[in-house]
């Protein structure tokens, strides 16, 4: 992450000139979706929105986090279009989900489009869900495209175990222009995990369900199920209880009208 002071410092936007949608061979506000993109949705909903909170938990410069919608300087986007050649903005790729630190995310997305040279970095992070329709591409052609844009890690994440991509999770660090492997373990509860140092998180394999462990409070970030659980756990406490209560209530009406009985 871009830090200054301890937070995250911003990089100015280079705007160069209006972008001539009209000329694009594709809609920009049109969500390239597979036609099988219900097979990562779900996975994809929820990594997105466990970074959102994790993010939202951020410094600002100069001030404390105010929620994702106050990140100024961090761009997450999912299926949007990053361009890589400025002379033909043609040439794009969209990942399923990337985000960028230190840029300034309010001039990005009138943009419509992630133009490096303009917001002054690539993004930092990019994952792909695995679906069967976009494994191949997800496997051979984006992680080369991704390097040469420079993108410092590049995840997959397959909900299948290993059924499209040959393996449940795969990171990878880029060095010397191409992405080598970012270790995997399964310490310290027997879930498979890879830590990222652009997040500094662990994105986790967990029985086909993505979770994110931050190793410095040897904590996973809440996901809904977990709330969920909770909630539902609290709310048995409460019956329960309740239920105690209404039973010893109602012993002790019984045991004040018997001794009512033998007083009269």
């Amino acid at each position: 992450m871009a830090t200054k002071n301890g937070k995250l410092a911003m990089l100015p936007y280079d705007k160069q000139g209006e972008i001539d949608y009209a000329s694009l061979d594709f809609d920009p506000d049109v969500f390239e979706r597979p036609s099988d993109h219900m097979e990562q949705e779900l996975e994809l909903f929820e990594i997105r929105n466990l970074l959102h909170v994790h993010l939202a938990q951020l410094p600002l410069p100069g001030g404390e986090g105010r929620g994702e919608s106050s990140r100024p300087n961090i761009f997450i986007s999912s299926n949007t279009n990053v361009c890589y050649d400025r002379r033909d903005l043609n040439v794009r790729v969209a990942p399923d989900l990337y985000l960028a630190f230190g840029v300034d995310a309010e001039a990005i997305r009138p943009r419509r489009l992630y133009l490096p040279w303009e917001v002054g970095k690539p993004p930092d992070w990019a994952l792909e869900v695995a679906s069967r329709s976009t494994r191949r591409q997800d496997v051979e052609r984006k992680p080369g495209i991704y390097a040469q844009i420079g993108v410092p890690e590049f995840w997959r994440f397959d909900p299948t175990g290993g059924r499209y991509y040959g393996a449940p999770l795969y990171g990878g660090r880029l060095a010397g222009g191409e992405y080598q492997a970012i270790e995997l373990t399964t310490e310290p509860d027997g879930i498979l995990k890879g830590y990222s140092e652009v997040l500094q998180l662990s994105l986790c394999w967990d029985d086909g369900w993505p979770r994110f462990y931050n190793p410095t409070t040897g904590t996973y970030l809440e996901d809904w199920r977990e709330t969920l659980t909770a909630r539902a756990n609290a709310e048995a406490r409460a019956a329960e209880a309740n239920a105690r209560a209404d039973a010893a209530e109602a012993e002790l009406r019984r045991l004040r009208e018997r001794l009512g009985e033998q007083g009269g």
